[in-house]
């Protein structure tokens, strides 16, 4: 039987491949802003932003580097959340949660850390991996996104018109985990009082 912490190894390592593998195609063979229908309700649409939810921003370039440094510094957290609930042998729904949680900031760590001095941006074609005049500075790279779910498109309105990517799902999944296994997840160790008399 597999080690808890080989399940959070193996975990991470496939989330990760599969996160990164997805992301270098879309960037490699998508215009920016092409669409390709799956279904009516999925569609694969390459857009960027610089790594907050539904491309928000803050503070220019400054608020990119504050955001950046924030998530590694989280993301070191987290893992020793997740080392700590290994130790304690917690369930291994919480401890597959905190991986992918974990595996999903690492992500969107290295887009943000790494693809700026990678990727070149043309203005009409597809980004270059390992490009000869990338398009931006360490810490300042933008984070890939492609996966859209619009179940329902109206004339003014669109259900769920957020753009995301494997590592946001896989954050989306842990976290959900979390809730299902709340009591596991946060045990409560405070000794119970005696209703003896």
């Amino acid at each position: 039987m597999m080690s808890k912490r080989n399940i959070a190894i193996l975990t991470i390592l496939l989330a990760l491949i599969i996160d990164q593998v997805s992301k270098i195609y879309v960037k490699t063979h998508f215009y920016y802003g092409e669409t390709v229908d799956v279904f009516s309700w999925f569609k694969l649409q390459f857009v960027e932003n610089n790594g907050m939810a539904w491309g928000f921003e803050f503070g220019g370039k400054a608020g990119k580097l504050f955001l950046t440094l924030f998530r590694v510094v989280a993301v070191f957290g987290i893992l020793y959340w997740l080392r700590n609930t290994i130790k304690r042998n917690a369930h291994t729904a919480v401890v597959i949660a905190i991986a992918l949680v974990f595996s999903g900031a690492i992500g969107n760590i290295i887009d943000s850390v790494f693809y700026g001095v990678i990727f070149d941006a043309p203005a009409h074609g597809t980004a270059t991996l390992f490009a000869e005049n990338p398009y931006g500075e360490l810490l300042y790279g933008r984070v890939v996104d492609m996966l859209y779910f619009p179940i329902y498109e109206g004339e003014s309105f669109t259900f769920f018109n957020a753009i995301f990517n494997g590592a946001d799902s896989f954050i989306t999944v842990g976290v959900a985990l979390l809730f299902i296994f709340n009591k596991q997840a946060f045990p409560n160790d405070k000794p119970q009082k005696s209703t003896e008399k």
